[in-house]
């Protein structure tokens, strides 16, 4: 997106993509990485992410949605893109014709996408199989492999260039949650096995998410898929230790920072409640400072009650009121204590002078997850992408 007139946007640094995609290859090699860009490159941008990620040693793309991989492709971008899900048969067409990797896990599926690939006429397309070892939401079961991967034998339009599954708690560390991840692996393998016992060995097996790229070297096989990590951001603080004890000390870098600027600036009595609901009064009197980015941009209305706070001078400041839809308000001290003026910069995600807010410390605030904090800022906040990558 250009960036437009209200003074709030998302710096995306394509620098730190492509820094994060070859901490990522080395530590995975020698399995290839793919770079997960559905949802708008979790809310990144994803052809500047995609591009950023292949300059830096990604080799593959994954996305959700055949919509997704054809943006890709109308961007000029050559490389295989992998849909995570089995497409919905009027989108078949569209995802042949632009030449994604479908995955496929049940029997209509397969049948469809033969129908569909014999009449485009372009040789056999690859697809990727996928079995449920426990994910529960979508493969298939292991009792109806070796029938789905017959039939996709069977048909000539159709080539099986792949096995693979998703784990569920690759990032967890109690006993139960390693034991379920190791169990899911031994599953895997059961099947991959069960396929090879009556002729089927697709070239590629495919296991990790970013959490298992890191914390289980084992299922990295090879290719990892890599959505979170791509973007800066460890699934948990210990799996960032674990990146940096791998890597020399080297750390995966935040990519997105979340800014706007002051655009109003008033001083308010003691005991004045800015914002609805009037929720808390100002302890002394104070200057209050509105800038323009609310809850219909991704910024939580619950991040007030949370005890969120925002960047002004390289000062942790809190919300003096509850998120408005286009609006916060910032309780910037005592009137006079510190100079704040319109124009100023808001830093709600990133760094400022020596104070960072990271994606994590609102997960935290808020009960929820770091892919949902990213993916949830709005597409009227224009993302800025820089940085030494290809045009």
């Amino acid at each position: 997106m250009a960036e437009g007139w209200r003074p709030a946007w998302a710096d995306i640094d394509l620098d730190a993509v492509a820094a994060n995609a070859a901490l990522l290859a080395a530590l995975a090699a020698p399995a290839a990485l793919c770079a997960v860009v559905k949802a708008d490159g979790y809310g990144h941008g994803s052809v500047p992410v995609a591009r950023a990620a292949l300059a830096g040693g990604a080799t593959w793309l994954a996305v959700a949605l055949v919509e997704e991989g054809v943006a890709l492709r109308d961007a000029g971008i050559v490389a295989p893109v992998l849909l995570l899900s089995e497409p919905p048969v009027e989108a078949l067409a569209e995802a042949v014709a632009r030449r994604l990797v479908p995955t496929v896990y049940t029997h209509a599926g397969i049948e469809a996408l033969g129908r569909v690939a014999a009449a485009a006429g372009a040789g056999a397309v690859e697809v990727h199989l996928k079995v449920d070892t426990g994910m529960h939401r979508v493969g298939a079961d292991v009792s109806e492999l070796v029938s789905l991967a017959d039939r996709v034998a069977a048909d000539p339009a159709l080539r099986l260039a792949a096995l693979w599954t998703h784990l569920a708690v690759a990032d967890g560390t109690s006993a139960e949650e390693r034991q379920f991840t190791a169990a899911q692996v031994t599953r895997f393998d059961e099947a991959a096995a069960l396929l090879a016992a009556v002729g089927h060995r697709p070239p590629l097996l495919h296991v990790a998410n970013s959490a298992g790229a890191i914390a289980w070297p084992d299922a990295r096989r090879s290719l990892v898929r890599c959505g979170l990590g791509l973007y800066g951001v460890a699934p948990t603080p210990a799996l960032a230790e674990l990146v940096a004890a791998a890597s020399g000390g080297r750390r995966l870098e935040p990519v997105l920072s979340l800014r706007t600027r002051v655009t109003y600036v008033r001083d308010l009595e003691a005991g004045e409640r800015p914002s609805y609901g009037r929720r808390r009064p100002l302890p002394t009197r104070a200057t209050v400072a509105t800038a323009p980015i609310g809850y219909a941009d991704g910024v939580a209305r619950r991040l007030f009650d949370a005890g969120g706070e925002v960047l002004v001078g390289g000062v942790r400041r809190p919300l003096a009121g509850v998120v408005t839809m286009d609006q916060i308000m910032i309780d910037c001290g005592p009137a006079g204590s510190a100079p704040v003026a319109v124009g100023d910069e808001v830093v709600l995600l990133g760094a400022q002078g020596d104070e960072q807010i990271t994606a994590d410390e609102w997960a935290r605030l808020l009960g929820t997850i770091s892919y949902e904090v990213l993916c949830a800022i709005g597409p009227r906040v224009p993302r800025l992408a820089h940085g030494d990558r290809p045009a």
